[in-house]
């Protein structure tokens, strides 16, 4: 008997890869298997077109970014259809993330040439004779590996800064997401027609790793830290730099003097939208005793207003398999003592899941230890701030995270052991393009967007021009004592008091 795939599953027929709708199992969309040879002949013909691009200088590309920007932010209403067609997005969460990636496109190519153009160094006294001077080139080709819960936000975050440094880019979509991927790479080829700048391969897994293998010169993922630590492992066989963005289990903490309908109304937005589907996504709150339960019923009356459906304010999992991952959690945290004050074990109801709360969840739980990627969230009191850090600070992740308060706040978000932090918010530090986006630990390593993720996808290059004799020889076999004894006179006088 032929096993049924749940909608949403991609499926390989012949030499193409189908995409269907999660909601209804309908075709999306079919677009053609890269296999290992043709992945590598991407990334030769990327050579050649990156050659050209970079030969453009910050100008030429500037003018043609732009005209891609203008594209996407003209045709956002059909991509956002698409999004919501073969990922099951609700339209309005898909035009927010398209408008988040217009925006880093933009800034990317307005500030490329500010950031890594040529520029003097200052010399140091021991080298006065010589000049200093830096700029930052291209690598050659960038491998993008993107992931399917924000398919235009997350890889145009790598794209469009990598494009601006004057790299080439190869692009392997998730094999859940490939239609809304080719889409992208099309409309850029529309502005960009001379040369491949920008092109994608697809499949499964065995593509992402080819792309790892096909001579690239630095990959930028983001997916799940398991996949995260192959794609590492794949790259270290020949010492290709990597960009990491995997998971994360991000905590928001509430202090005493929180606005609790504000923080209520961010958690609730943080742990919700996009089905939960969100790397720096809410999946944990630490709130300070006097303030839990005010606050806990703030969170369930309003998680406990949205709707979920095709058309909903919740839309269906993506990915199936994850549906048995958040049934487990749920499960597992009522099985170890905590409470459902929201949804519960019935929450999953394939292809969706339905809000859920969870109070007094064990810290070894694993809602409270691992991803959930679901419409989950767990609250959990705490005596004082220090607690809270303590447990949130538990994980190997450290994504994202979130500080809700006023005289502490700030002060708490910097003990956060995260790459990036909210106060009085949840999640706007991925729409500020002048700011780097990343984790430490296990949520990965590097940074895409602000001028950190302008310089990831460029390498340093230092240059030293001489323009006068030394007046303290030292590089040199005709170097005398005493110009040996000048030298260590000069630089006790300098560095020795």
């Amino acid at each position: 008997m032929t096993a049924v795939r749940p909608p949403g599953t991609p499926a390989i027929q012949g030499d193409h890869l189908i995409s269907t709708s999660p909601a209804s199992g309908d075709e999306t969309g079919r677009v053609p298997v890269t296999t290992p040879v043709d992945v590598e002949r991407a990334v030769e013909r990327a050579r050649t077109a990156g050659q050209w691009w970079a030969g453009l200088g910050f100008t030429g590309r500037r003018e043609r970014l732009l005209r891609w920007r203008r594209l996407l932010a003209q045709r956002m209403e059909q991509l956002a259809d698409l999004i919501h067609a073969e990922g099951g997005k609700p339209v309005a969460d898909a035009l927010v993330e398209i408008v988040t990636a217009v925006e880093h496109v933009d800034w990317a190519a307005r500030n490329a040439r500010r950031v890594l153009g040529p520029r003097r160094v200052r010399s140091r006294l021991v080298l006065a004779e010589f000049s200093a001077h830096l700029e930052y080139q291209p690598h050659g080709v960038i491998g993008v590996i993107g992931p399917w819960n924000y398919p235009v936000f997350t890889p145009v975050g790598s794209i469009a800064y990598a494009l601006a440094a004057g790299n080439a880019v190869v692009f392997k979509p998730s094999e859940y997401t490939p239609v809304v991927g080719q889409w992208l790479v099309d409309s850029f080829a529309e502005v960009v027609p001379e040369h491949p700048v920008l092109t994608a391969v697809h499949g499964l897994g065995d593509v992402g790793a080819a792309l790892c293998r096909a001579g690239v010169d630095k990959v930028a993922f983001t997916g799940s830290t398991a996949t995260a630590k192959k794609v590492m492992a794949a790259c270290a066989e020949s010492l290709t730099p990597v960009l990491l963005e995997a998971g994360g289990k991000d905590a928001m903490i509430v202090d005493v003097d929180a606005d609790l309908d504000a923080a209520a109304e961010a958690c609730v937005w943080g742990a919700m939208t996009n089905a939960g589907q969100t790397c720096i996504g809410i999946e944990r709150a630490y709130v300070v005793e006097p303030v839990f339960d005010a606050f806990v019923d703030k969170v369930v009356e309003r998680a406990g207003r949205l709707t979920v459906g095709p058309d909903a304010d919740i839309g269906p999992i993506t990915m199936p398999s994850q549906l048995d991952v958040i049934r487990r959690h749920i499960e597992d945290a009522l099985a170890r003592g905590g409470r459902a004050v929201l949804g519960g074990s019935d929450a999953v109801r394939p292809p969706y899941a339905h809000p859920t709360v969870l109070v007094e969840v064990p810290e070894d739980a694993a809602a409270v230890r691992e991803e959930t990627f679901g419409p989950t969230l767990t609250i959990n009191r705490v005596r004082t701030i220090d607690e809270a850090l303590t447990r949130a600070n538990a994980l190997s992740y450290g994504l994202g995270g979130s500080v809700f308060g006023h005289q502490r706040a700030v002060a708490i978000a910097r003990r956060l052991r995260s790459g990036m932090a909210s106060v009085n918010s949840t999640l706007t530090f991925a729409g500020m393009s002048t700011l780097p986006f990343g984790g430490v630990g296990e949520s990965g390593f590097g940074r895409i967007h602000g001028e950190d993720g302008l310089r990831e996808f460029a390498r340093a290059k230092s240059v030293t021009r001489r323009r006068g004799r030394s007046l303290l020889p030292s590089t040199t076999f005709d170097r005398t004592p005493n110009d040996v004894a000048r030298l260590v006179k000069a630089v006790k006088l300098l560095y020795g008091r």
